[in-house]
């Protein structure tokens, strides 16, 4: 009798280490299926970490870029506000000067201009009258117009100009 009781108790625990065993080969096989999970990660980890070393290098570029650009936009703003005072400033120095016939200056309308603006005025221009452009405005005039085309005139010095303005406003013969 001990010996069919040891017997069946043999059999169980050879029954139990079986089932252990087999339960032992389902973690085995688990942990084999988790190691290469484990490894494909890995591998998509190490993906990632290129594609956003990538990425930082491609944002790092931009924002050199967008400064280099904010930096352009102000250098390009600074520029178009003194190009526009500049213009300004030339057209103030521009004078137009109204009623003379047609064609009275002939080919050059600067010396016509030096000549005659201190005869009219009767002012003196020491050093003398300094003119950089003079030219009639406008196309030809049709034969029978009316009114001569103005002539416009950049004198250099501005001192000379609010001179001759200003004695020319004095004698009426400006607006």
């Amino acid at each position: 009798m001990v010996d069919a009781s040891q017997g069946a108790t043999t059999d169980h625990i050879l029954q139990e280490i079986l089932a252990v065993g087999r339960r032992h080969e389902g973690i085995d096989s688990r942990m084999i299926s988790l190691t290469e999970e484990t490894k494909s990660m890995r591998l998509d980890i190490a993906g990632f970490q290129s594609r956003v070393a990538t990425l930082e290098l491609r944002v790092m570029t931009v924002e050199a870029q967008a400064t280099l650009t904010v930096d352009r936009d102000q250098e390009l703003l600074y520029t178009f506000a003194a190009r526009s005072s500049i213009l300004k400033t030339s057209r103030r120095d521009n004078v137009r000067f109204l009623g003379f016939p047609e064609e009275i200056e002939g080919r050059d309308a600067q010396s016509f201009l030096k000549n005659i603006l201190p005869q009219i005025t009767g002012l003196t221009f020491d050093p003398s009258l300094e003119l950089q452009r003079a030219h009639r405005l406008g196309p030809k005039l049709r034969e029978g117009a009316n009114h001569p085309r103005p002539i416009i005139a950049c004198i250099l010095r501005r001192t000379q100009a609010r001179k001759l303005l200003q004695k020319a406003r004095m004698q009426g013969l400006s607006a």
